[in-house]
């Protein structure tokens, strides 16, 4: 048995509340856990047949002239020409749109393009985004790269579209290959990318499929109570008693916490390690589970996150609906922990302390600081979690106290829109479909409704964070087999009509 690390910093999403003088509780938006994340087991024999790794000559700085823009880093990108067919036949390539941490991996985890790559004869292209894995501006050097604004300042969702551009064109030219067609492949910021990308480049890719990807989930758009909202109906669809266990728990945590002894008894009920703890670490601790089981309630078993059996949040709120353990809150809610922290029930405590950060997600903070002002965390009468409202001040405060800057909430609606979407992109965009499944909280921020014959939502009630870009297994329930039927009839549409609009000369 070992001690298990439990940390859960921010990028993909959810409340990791900071308190310094001045400020308190400035919640930033979440991201997937690191420390305690492991590869994805594949149904290969190792992880080298999936791809081979190699490195771009990128530029620093797209949008400037000054002579430091010119600077130079290695951003590193995977490869798979096993099932190509080739450039000579104008065959596909299918290129990922990174997300923020090592693409290595995002790689492991996006089975459909594999899956794929055969029928289609794709040539399968994995890019990393900067500042994140081993594509480090500055010689490499984090230490320099993170090392105040003036250098994280090259980071940024702008930067990475153009660095995906500059690749995909120098890649498609050493390979004479300047007629294939590009679809784009992301889920969840990987996939705000795909789409942004689509609209931004439509020249360098004919069609993008966004999966889980909350590109409203900016200003107004949506509401701050939605992703919460969805995790609350995510436990209360499977036990009323398990919604009302976990929402009446947060004070009795409290409570006991500023007891005396009461720090002790939390550590014993919830196997905590004996280097740190206080009542609001567990609670973040819980709300991490929680939010994330909710994110990655997947029909199979998987490994994304940590290893977790099929629909683990029914699994959660069977561990807490448990009768033998009666009335005690505490051991109710300890197993359903271990659904997320110790599926595999090798952990003898958790460190609560643990600041390791193995994917390298820990810059996601200087993005959730500039551009990615995503209102989420607000909780009404009904939540699971404590009653709060979204405040942008906490935010603010805290970017300046980090990095002495502050948010510009309304530049993605500025740069990529998002207001008043199905019109807008009516008669402008085309070529993305958007895959959301109800039971994700980030799908309360994304494109739900098609928008026009080739802008397609595709919707499941019962799916989870980009459960349709998973390696397929014979477990899948039909409806996503026919959502992966879906994708693969849209995809080959849109070949289909390039190559007709190519042999004919389209002008």
């Amino acid at each position: 048995m070992k001690k298990m690390a439990t940390t859960f910093i921010l990028p993909c999403i959810f409340l990791f509340s900071i308190s310094s003088s001045g400020f308190s509780s400035a919640k930033i938006t979440p991201r997937f856990p690191s420390s305690i994340v492991r590869p994805e087991q594949l149904s290969v024999s190792s992880q080298t047949e999936l791809y081979e790794a190699k490195y771009f000559t990128q530029i620093l700085d797209h949008f400037n002239y000054q002579p430091q823009s010119y600077r130079t880093f290695q951003q590193r990108y995977l490869i798979n020409d096993k099932y190509w067919g080739g450039a000579d036949k104008l065959a596909p390539i299918f290129v990922y749109t990174g997300n923020e941490g090592d693409i290595e991996w995002f790689a492991q985890n996006t089975g459909f393009m594999f899956d794929t790559a055969p029928h289609f004869q794709a040539l399968l292209v994995f890019i990393e985004h900067r500042f994140y894995g081993k594509s480090i501006p500055f010689g490499g050097d984090t230490n320099v790269a993170y090392s105040n604004a003036s250098t994280l300042g090259y980071l940024s969702s702008t930067q990475a579209l153009a660095d995906y551009a500059t690749l995909i064109i120098d890649l498609k030219k050493n390979l004479s290959a300047t007629n294939s067609p590009v679809v784009v492949f992301g889920g969840s910021y990987g996939g705000m990318l795909a789409a942004w990308f689509r609209l931004k480049y439509p020249h360098v890719a004919i069609g993008a499929l966004a999966s889980s990807a909350p590109i409203l989930n900016f200003e107004n758009i949506t509401s701050p109570y939605t992703f919460n909202n969805i995790i609350t109906q995510d436990f209360r669809s499977e036990s009323e008693n398990c919604y009302k266990v976990i929402k009446g728990s947060w004070e009795q945590i409290e409570e006991t916490a500023m007891k005396n002894g009461g720090l002790e008894v939390l550590r014993k009920s919830f196997r905590i390690c004996k280097n740190y703890i206080s009542g609001g670490a567990i609670e973040n601790w819980l709300s991490t589970a929680y939010v994330y089981t909710a994110m990655t309630d997947y029909p199979t078993p998987s490994n994304f996150l940590s290893p977790m059996p099929a629909y683990p949040v029914k699994q959660m709120c069977k561990a807490i609906d448990d009768p033998a353990l009666g009335n005690d809150t505490f051991a109710k809610l300890y197993g359903a922990a271990n659904v997320y922290y110790n599926y595999t029930g090798t952990a003898a405590c958790f460190d609560l302390a643990d600041d390791s950060d193995p994917h390298g997600l820990g810059e996601w903070t200087w993005q959730a600081c500039t551009e990615m002002i995503m209102p989420v965390n607000a909780n009404n009468e009904e939540s699971i979690f404590p009653v709060s409202t979204w405040n942008y001040s906490n935010r603010a405060a805290f970017c300046k106290f980090a990095f002495d800057i502050e948010p510009r909430p309304n530049w993605i609606t500025t740069e990529f829109g998002g207001h008043d979407i199905k019109r807008v992109l009516k008669r402008f965009g085309s070529n993305i479909i958007f895959f959301n499944g109800l039971r994700d909280p980030w799908s309360g921020g994304g494109v739900l409704e098609s928008i026009s014959k080739s802008i397609v939502a595709i919707v499941a009630k019962d799916g989870a964070h980009h459960v349709d870009l998973r390696f397929a297994t014979s477990e899948d329930p039909e409806w996503l087999q026919d959502v992966r039927k879906r994708e693969v009839k849209i995809i080959t549409k849109w070949l289909s009509e390039y190559y007709h609009d190519l042999a004919h000369h389209f002008p």
